[in-house]
């Protein structure tokens, strides 16, 4: 029994060192996101989108 608790405190002591070491490994800054870039179609698709949600749902609850 107590060699499994020493394996698993082994076991548990190798997983720490290699969270510390991977997590330094990726210490780098991301670079900056693109700024947003937007020509008003994707604002009137989804208003387009929604309205059609709407009618479905409305449709739907007619016919039931």
């Amino acid at each position: 029994m107590a060699v499994a608790g020493a394996s698993f405190g082994m076991v548990a002591i190798v997983a720490v060192i290699f969270a510390l070491i991977l997590h330094v490994a990726q210490a780098q800054s991301p670079s900056p996101a693109p700024a947003p870039t937007s020509d008003g179609m994707d604002l009137n698709r989804s208003r387009i989108a929604c309205a059609l949600m709407v009618l479905a749902l409305v449709l739907t609850y007619i016919i039931h």
